[in-house]
């Protein structure tokens, strides 16, 4: 009857916690409004970088090219 009677209260005390949580955030989302705005990604220069020089990008694609056709 203990074991019962300690599931029992258990059970309620989560539940109870529950509903407080989800009457917390729906609450939350009451008073913030709005969602917020989507991040927009920045405009990317394709592969020109200012870390990479563009001649260690030719001299890479080159090296890619050439091993490339050996395999062939």
């Amino acid at each position: 009857m203990q074991a019962a009677n300690i599931m029992l209260t258990g059970m309620v005390v989560v539940f109870i916690f529950l509903a407080i949580l989800i009457g917390a955030i729906k609450l939350m989302t009451h008073l913030v409004g709005q969602e917020p705005e989507p991040l927009k990604p920045k405009k990317s220069a394709g592969f020109k970088s200012a870390a990479v020089p563009n001649a260690h990008i030719a001299a890479i694609s080159a090296a890619v090219h050439q091993y490339r056709n050996q395999e062939k």
